[in-house]
């Protein structure tokens, strides 16, 4: 008989990085302050009814539930408040997706203007699935250019 070993299922995924980038009108941290807090993605990202939170900070777990139904968990990986940029991992959903790793970071381009951006790597469930990247570089630049009007 074997003995047991240590297992995972979660797993970055493989593929080519999509990322979504937009400029604001803003200052860097005004920009910081709607996209850096994990918890309330729901603020630029209409299809989503209400986030709940698992814990705070590195480690902490969101679930996103969506207007339609559907479901996300995922685990926040990193976080530098100083240099703006968080990391998290897709742990469970209702989506279709199999591995989905995402950043988000923020850099100042002057006193009054800032870029936001977006890179996601994600796997679905059927590897098979037509239009897969576009959808997830769809539902990216949406969340960002709503980003974009809510802060101008």
């Amino acid at each position: 008989m074997n003995p047991l070993r240590p297992d995972t299922l979660i797993r970055n995924p493989n593929g080519k990085p999509i990322e979504a980038c937009v400029m604001v009108d803003c200052s860097a941290t005004r920009l910081w302050d709607m996209v850096g807090q994990f918890a309330h993605f729901d603020v630029f990202i209409p299809a989503l009814a209400h986030i709940e939170m698992t814990g705070t900070g590195v480690g902490a777990l969101r679930t996103k539930f969506f207007r339609d139904g559907h479901c996300v968990v995922e685990q926040l990986n990193s976080r530098d408040e100083q240099a703006m940029h968080m990391t998290w991992t897709m742990i469970y959903n209702t989506l279709g997706l199999a591995r989905l790793w995402a950043a988000i970071s923020v850099e100042a381009l002057g006193e009054h203007c800032s870029k936001v951006t977006w890179t996601l790597i994600a796997e679905p469930r059927d590897t098979a699935q037509e239009g897969f990247e576009s959808f997830v570089q769809g539902f990216a630049n949406s969340a960002l250019e709503n980003v974009r009007r809510l802060l101008s």
